[in-house]
């Protein structure tokens, strides 16, 4: 398997900044790339390396790269919420494009966060390069995404929620009693595999390592959504999007289909799979799934 890594310079203002990058396969093949975006905001490209099984089956050529601020990119911790927006996630993406020459003619797929950003991405402005769409596990606004994730914490006891949001107000979400809360609320509704694959807990590793994207952009966790994203929504220009498009969720996810919906209905040439378990099909349903992204890559 042919693997390259590098960085391309990102300039923002004055700054410039480095987004690192892997290619696995070969991007002057004449085989339309996929380009992946990973979640968080904040977590690094890891847990999403096994979409390197779309070039293994399918040649497809398979870039991955880590957002700025966390992962192998440039890591940033002194600015606020005007530097941490969508648009210098977007600005970034069409940047790594062009340096890697594939700005017209690529697939994406984005996965939770990168599921958003993809959806605001393709809405934003018509994409000539941009051929097919992958929106996997994510939401059109912030507020249908806390409402799902409300209504699966409502499930839990309450003096488990109790717990959790007494952390969060005493901002005590760093204790040994919040974090195992936390997580045995992603073992229900983000991974059901248990123990989590390695690379799962390496993103989620990078992302605590700095947490500055994620408490910037969402806030102290995804019940307590205070950051600078708490009014995102794309939901009104879902039409705009022209490309073939897959939209994918799990049973018990924050994806559920109420989130999904306007997807569905306002996205005009979309396709609806929904995959077994909760938010990671690529690790929870990887068969159907990989074998669901290929065919929808390559049709016949």
């Amino acid at each position: 398997m042919t693997e390259v890594t590098g960085t391309v310079d990102f300039r923002v203002g004055k700054e410039t900044y480095k987004t690192w990058y892997k290619v696995v396969g070969d991007l002057t093949s004449g085989i339309r790339p996929l380009v992946t975006l990973h979640g968080g905001p904040g977590m690094s490209h890891v847990y999403m390396q096994s979409h390197a099984e779309i070039f293994t089956k399918y040649n497809i050529p398979v870039v991955f790269y880590d957002q700025l601020g966390t992962g192998r990119s440039t890591h940033i911790t002194d600015k606020g919420a005007d530097f941490w927006t969508p648009e210098l996630f977007i600005d970034e993406l069409n940047n790594l494009l062009a340096d890697l020459g594939i700005k017209d003619d690529f697939d994406l797929l984005g996965h939770s966060w990168g599921g958003m950003l993809a959806a605001d991405y393709a809405s934003a402005q018509q994409r000539p390069g941009l051929r097919r769409l992958v929106i996997a596990n994510a939401a059109p606004s912030l507020n249908l995404w806390e409402q799902s994730m409300h209504h699966w914490l409502n499930k839990f006891p309450g003096d488990f929620r109790e717990m959790l949001r007494r952390h969060e107000r005493d901002g005590t979400t760093s204790s040994k009693e919040y974090q195992r809360g936390m997580k045995e609320f992603y073992n229900k509704h983000t991974c059901q595999v248990i123990p989590w694959p390695a690379e799962l807990d390496q993103s989620f590793a990078d992302m605590d390592e700095n947490p500055t994207v994620y408490t910037t952009m969402f806030g102290t966790s995804e019940f307590n959504l205070t950051g600078s994203l708490i009014t995102w929504d794309v939901t009104d220009r879902l039409d705009r999007i022209s490309c073939p498009t897959l939209v994918c969720n799990g049973h018990e996810e924050g994806a559920q289909d109420f989130v999904v919906e306007p997807f569905i209905e306002k996205i005009p040439k979309v396709k609806w799979v929904k995959f077994k378990k909760t938010h990671i099909p690529f690790y929870e349903d990887k068969e159907y799934y990989f074998e669901t992204i290929g065919a929808f890559l390559m049709p016949t």
